[in-house]
C-alpha cells in the first residue's frame, strides 16, 4: 500500500542517515573520536523519530483490529503469528473479515499485517540497538553508579534499595515475608517490645498502594515512600535481633533503619506514610535507649513528635503515643524525675511550637486542663523531653482500650517515682539539698486525687484491659500488661504485720505470678518501659519475704506444712529469677542495670538454725543497688532513714565509678570481640550524627 511503502522508505532514509552520520563523524575526527555532545544529540533525534514511527504503526493497526470484526476473541493472538495461514478460528474468527469476505481478501490482509509486524519488529530492535549503543558511550562512572543503584525486587514485587548502600542491600532479604530469618527476628520483636506496646503492623507494599488516595502498581511505589517503609522494618527486626542477643547483626540493622531514613528525609513525606515514619523514628530511638544512648533517644524521640503533630485522626496514633507514655515512664525513673539531669538537645533538635487549641471541651480536656489531641499532645511544653501531667491516652475516651490501659500504668508509675524522690528529699532537707516544686504529674495526681492516683490507676488499667480481652478476638494473651499490672498491684498494697514476713497473700501471689511470668517467658525483660526494673524488685521484695519466714524458722518455732511448702515454692521462684536477672543484667550497660541481688545463705542446719544467729537468709546489705531512688526503697525498705540515705548516696558513687570505668575501658581494655563491636557501634554512630544533622536543619527552617 502507499501508506507502508511511504513509512519504509521514511525508515530507510533514517538509516542512511545514520550512517552518513557516522561516516561524516569518523572523517571529521583526525584523532579518531567524534563529538560526543552532537553524537548523543543525533542520537536523541533517531530514537524520537523512530518512535514516531512506532506509534504510527500501531495505530495502524489498531485501527485495522478495530474495524474487522473478527480480530477479537481469544484465537486472535495465536492467529496473528500463526505462520501456516490457518487464520479462519484466529484472526478472521468464525464469519471472516465481514459480511462480503472472502479468502483472497483474507489472504491479502494476512499478508499486509505481517509485513506492518515485521517493520514493527525491526523498528524496535534499532531502538534496542541505539539504547544499548548509547548506555555505552556514557562514562565508565556513570555506568557503574547505575549499576550499584540497580533496584532488586522486593517481596512485594516492588522495586527496592535504589540508592541504598551494600551494608543495607544485604540485610534487604530480611524484609520479606518468606524470609526465615527475618520472620525469626520479627517473632522475637513481637515476643518482646510489641508484646506490650501493640502498635499497628506495618503494611505491605501491596496494601500501602492500595490505600493510597489513586491506588498505584506496587512496583512504581515511590522511592522515598518505599525508603520509610523500609526503615519502619529495619526498626522492628533490630529491635529483634537485640532480644536474641545478636548484637553486630542488631547494630548492622538499625543502622540501615538510619540510612532508609536519610533517603526520605530531604522530600516531604507523605501523608499515607507518616505514622511508619513516626514509628521507624520511636522504635530507633528505643534501640538507642537501650544501648545506653539516652542523648540520641531524646532526640530521637522528639523527632518523631513532629510527625505526630501532623496525624490526629489517624488509626494507631493512640497506640504510638501510649508506648511513648511508658517508654518516658522509664526514663522518668532512671533520672530520678529530674530536669537537670536531662541532655540539653533544644539546640540540636528544637521543641515544637505550642499549640493552642479553642475546642477545650473535647475528649475530656475541661476536666483534666489538657487536651488529648495528638497534635496538642505533641506541642504541650511539658512533653518536650518526657510525657507528663494528666494521662494523654486515657483521659481520650474515643482511645482503644489497650493503649489507655498502658497510658495509666505509665502515669502510675510516674506518680510512684515522684513520691519515692520526695522521701529521699525529705531525708536531705536537714542538709539543705531540698528538691524544687511538685512536678507536673504530682499536681495533676493532687487536684484529681480520685481518678489519678496510683491504686486507682491500676484498677483501671485491669478493667480496661480486660474490656479488651473480652472483645478481642485475637490469640495474644497479653502477658506484658498482666505483668505490668501484677507488679504495681504488689508494690501499691500495704503489707500485714501479722502474716510471714510482713506480706498479704494476695501480696505474696503477686509477686510470684511476676517472677513466673518473667521466668516462663524471658523476652519479657526487653520490654520496653521499666518492666526489666518492676521485675527486679518483686525479687527484692521475694527476699524480704524469705527472711521474714526464716526469721520465724529461726525463733524456735516448729514450721507448719504450709509454711514450710511456701518457703520452698518461694526459694524456687527466686533463685530462677535471680538467675535470669544476672543474665540479662550483664548484657546491659552499666547505667542501665538494676539491682545486683546477693545469693541466699545457705549454710543452714537441717532445721534451718544458722550458725550465726541473726543473720539474714538473704543479705540485702550486699545489694549492688540501682541507681534510681523508687527501685532504692525497695532494697532500704527495712532501714532507718539515716541508714537509707547514706546507702543511696553510696549506691549512687559506685554507679558513677563504675560507669567511668566501662567507658574507659570500652576503648583499650575489652576482648577482642567486644573491640568489635565497639568499633562498628562507633562507625554507626557518624550515619546517626549525620542523620540528626539533616533533621536539625529541616526542623530549624
Amino acid at each position: 500500500t502507499a501508506d507502508l511503502l511511504q513509512q519504509q522508505a521514511q525508515l530507510a532514509a533514517l538509516g542512511m542517515g545514520d550512517q552518513q552520520g557516522g561516516a561524516m563523524g569518523q572523517a571529521g575526527a583526525p584523532a579518531g573520536q567524534m563529538d560526543d555532545q552532537m553524537a548523543l544529540q543525533r542520537q536523541m533525534m533517531l530514537q524520537q523519530a523512530q518512535a514516531n514511527q512506532v506509534m504510527a504503526l500501531q495505530a495502524g493497526l489498531g485501527g485495522q483490529l478495530d474495524q474487522n470484526q473478527g480480530w477479537g476473541g481469544t484465537g486472535a493472538g495465536a492467529g496473528m503469528f500463526d505462520q501456516s495461514g490457518a487464520g479462519a478460528s484466529g484472526i478472521m474468527g468464525g464469519q471472516g473479515i465481514g459480511a462480503q469476505g472472502g479468502g483472497a481478501g483474507g489472504a491479502s490482509m494476512d499478508t499486509q499485517q505481517q509485513q506492518q509486524l515485521n517493520l514493527l519488529q525491526q523498528l524496535q530492535a534499532q531502538q534496542q540497538q541505539q539504547a544499548a549503543e548509547h548506555a555505552m558511550m556514557q562514562p565508565a562512572a556513570q555506568r557503574a553508579r547505575k549499576s550499584d543503584n540497580a533496584s532488586p525486587m522486593n517481596d512485594n514485587g516492588g522495586a527496592s534499595g535504589k540508592g541504598l548502600p551494600k551494608s543495607v542491600l544485604k540485610h534487604l532479604p530480611l524484609l520479606e515475608k518468606n524470609n526465615q530469618d527475618g520472620n525469626r527476628l520479627r517473632s522475637y520483636y513481637s515476643l518482646s517490645v510489641d508484646e506490650l506496646f501493640c502498635l499497628p503492623t506495618i503494611p505491605t507494599n501491596e496494601e500501602y498502594c492500595s490505600r493510597l488516595p489513586t491506588p498505584i502498581n506496587p512496583n512504581l511505589l515511590p522511592r522515598f515512600d518505599l525508603a520509610a517503609l523500609q526503615a519502619a522494618r529495619f526498626a522492628e527486626v533490630a529491635l529483634g535481633a537485640l532480644a536474641n542477643n545478636q548484637v553486630a547483626l542488631a547494630l548492622e540493622l538499625s543502622n540501615a533503619t538510619v540510612l532508609c531514613l536519610r533517603e526520605c528525609v530531604e522530600e516531604p513525606v507523605h501523608p499515607s506514610c507518616m505514622f511508619d515514619v513516626a514509628r521507624a523514628y520511636l522504635l530507633h530511638g528505643i534501640f538507642r535507649s537501650f544501648r545506653g544512648d539516652m542523648v540520641r533517644y531524646f532526640k530521637y524521640r522528639r523527632v518523631c513528635l513532629t510527625h505526630l503533630s501532623q496525624l490526629d485522626n489517624v488509626k494507631g496514633v493512640e497506640a504510638l503515643l501510649a508506648a511513648i507514655s511508658f517508654h518516658d515512664a522509664w526514663a522518668y525513673m532512671i533520672h530520678n524525675a529530674s530536669e537537670a539531669a536531662l541532655p540539653d538537645i533544644d539546640k540540636s533538635i528544637p521543641p515544637l511550637p505550642s499549640l493552642h487549641d479553642g475546642e477545650q471541651g473535647q475528649n475530656g480536656d475541661s476536666k483534666y486542663g489538657i487536651s488529648s489531641t495528638p497534635s496538642m499532645v505533641a506541642s504541650n511544653p511539658v512533653n518536650q523531653m518526657w510525657i507528663q501531667g494528666p494521662p494523654p491516652v486515657f483521659i481520650n475516651n474515643d482511645a482503644p482500650a489497650l493503649s489507655r490501659s498502658l497510658d495509666a500504668l505509665a502515669c502510675a508509675i510516674r506518680s510512684c517515682c515522684d513520691q519515692a524522690n520526695a522521701r529521699f528529699e525529705g531525708m536531705g532537707c536537714d542538709t539543705g539539698s531540698c528538691g524544687g516544686g511538685p512536678s507536673a504529674t504530682s499536681s495533676a495526681v493532687m487536684s484529681n486525687q480520685n481518678e489519678l492516683c496510683s491504686r486507682n490507676m491500676v484498677l483501671s488499667a485491669f478493667t480496661l484491659l480486660q474490656q479488651h480481652e473480652a472483645s478481642s478476638s485475637s490469640i495474644n494473651k497479653n502477658h506484658g500488661h498482666h505483668l505490668v499490672i501484677s507488679a504495681m498491684d504488689a508494690f501499691l498494697e500495704g503489707g500485714d504485720e501479722e502474716e510471714a514476713g510482713g506480706f498479704t497473700d494476695s501480696q505474696i501471689q503477686s509477686l510470684l505470678s511476676v517472677c513466673n511470668t518473667a521466668v516462663e517467658h524471658p523476652l519479657l525483660l526487653h520490654q520496653g518501659g521499666p518492666t526489666y526494673h518492676m521485675v527486679s524488685n518483686a525479687a527484692i521484695l521475694l527476699c524480704h519475704l524469705l527472711n521474714g519466714m526464716h526469721a520465724n524458722r529461726s525463733g524456735g518455732e516448729s514450721p507448719g506444712e504450709m509454711e514450710a511448702a511456701l518457703f520452698e515454692e518461694v526459694l524456687d521462684t527466686f533463685i530462677a529469677i535471680r538467675k535470669l536477672l544476672s543474665i540479662h543484667r550483664r548484657k546491659l550497660p552499666v547505667r542501665l542495670r538494676c539491682h545486683g541481688i546477693p545469693r541466699p545463705n545457705f549454710a543452714l542446719g537441717a532445721k534451718g538454725i544458722s550458725d550465726e544467729p541473726g543473720a539474714p537468709f538473704i543479705d540485702l546489705g550486699e545489694t549492688l543497688m540501682c541507681g534510681c531512688r523508687g527501685c532504692q526503697g525497695f532494697v532500704l525498705m527495712a532501714c532507718s532513714p539515716c541508714v537509707a540515705a547514706e546507702r543511696a548516696q553510696a549506691a549512687a558513687l559506685k554507679t558513677d565509678a563504675n560507669v567511668n570505668k566501662e567507658e574507659g575501658a570500652q576503648g583499650s581494655e575489652v576482648n577482642e570481640f567486644d573491640k568489635e563491636l565497639y568499633d562498628l557501634g562507633v562507625e554507626f554512630d557518624l550515619d546517626d550524627d549525620a542523620l540528626l544533622n539533616v533533621l536539625s536543619r529541616i526542623i530549624a527552617t
